[in-house]
């Protein structure tokens, strides 16, 4: 028997778990009501036809890359703590990111952790023109990384692979150095590291060594 007791939020729920596991062309309203195990006509009467429901799913996501709360006692911690949400939740949701990319609401997305960076920039001393470009280093960062990620994820096996490019043998150098990039790289090492050494340099107080953007 078709369930009737269904809420908008059930079906927005169930339409984001099927766009996030196997993308929008998976999106059906049939495929969908399946899943609910109620009738087609009831997800209409709940979200409308498929182009509502995919403009509904924009825009919680939307809402949900808001939703973020900054942890630590400095601001540098802090900053780290939005790199590490920031990069979670666009792991998290790549099908549902490249819906909002291709629905032009991109900026509008990311304005909550932009928001965020500069109160925290902020907070560090930094202000102006010297501000806003600390805060579009990290985003660029944080959304580079996870481009590079996503990128080395989906690559076809690599041959030769990494570990028999940097044969201690072939480096003998620098032999530590060799045995370390034969070994998987640690993506979560990698992020934190990369971004704890950016936001060192970009809030660090000798203004000098960073001139503004536009200037040598």
């Amino acid at each position: 028997m078709a369930r009737t007791n269904l809420t908008r939020d059930e079906v927005l729920d169930a339409a984001a778990l099927l766009v996030k596991q196997h993308g929008p062309a998976a999106l059906t309203m049939r495929k969908l009501a399946a899943e609910l195990g109620t009738a087609v006509t009831s997800i209409y009467w709940h979200v409308g036809n498929r182009e509502s429901l995919l403009d509904a799913l924009v825009e919680r996501t939307v809402q949900d890359m808001g939703a973020i709360r900054p942890a630590g006692r400095t601001p540098a911690e802090r900053i780290l703590s939005v790199a590490r949400i920031l990069r979670r939740e666009l792991r998290a949701r790549p099908h549902l990111i490249a819906m909002v990319h291709e629905r032009g609401l991109t900026e509008r997305m990311f304005l909550p952790s932009q928001q965020a960076l500069v109160h925290e920039v902020h907070a560090a001393g930094l202000r102006g023109a010297r501000a806003a470009d600390a805060v579009r280093a990290i985003q660029f960062q944080i959304i580079g990384f996870v481009l590079v990620e996503r990128n080395r994820e989906r690559s076809p096996a690599q041959s030769p692979a990494e570990s028999e490019l940097w044969d201690p043998a072939g480096a003998p150098h620098d032999p530590p150095l060799a045995r370390a990039l034969a070994r998987p790289a640690d993506p979560e090492r990698l992020f934190r590291l990369s971004v704890r050494a950016l936001v060192a340099a970009l809030l660090q107080p000798d203004a000098r060594r960073f001139p503004p953007a536009g200037r040598p």
